[in-house]
């Protein structure tokens, strides 16, 4: 059984992510099976929050060179988040 902590893996925390807490949006990591509702519902459930939205998109990997070699970085799922009028997440 998939838990809330399986389908949220982190917050990110970057500087864009950070100018958009004034608009009560906040920018997870998340599994990449978990669907707008698993992700809406592991907010609300670890958080204590209401969740108004959620909006998904998939990262694609970047490319890196290692000496000849070229490769790819792992792509990884991101969910947008936002949240009630008056909520915010607490413990950052």
């Amino acid at each position: 059984m998939i838990t809330c902590y399986d389908i949220l893996k982190a917050l990110v925390r970057t500087e864009k992510g950070t100018s958009l807490e004034s608009q009560r949006k906040y920018t997870f990591r998340v599994s990449e099976d978990a669907t707008k509702i698993d992700i809406k519902r592991a907010v609300e459930e670890i958080y204590k929050v209401k969740v108004q939205d959620v909006n998904t998109t998939a990262v694609q990997g970047k490319l890196k060179r290692v000496r000849f070699k070229a490769g790819y970085t792992t792509g990884w799922k991101k969910a947008i988040v936002t949240l009630n009028e008056g909520q915010k997440i607490e413990g950052r």
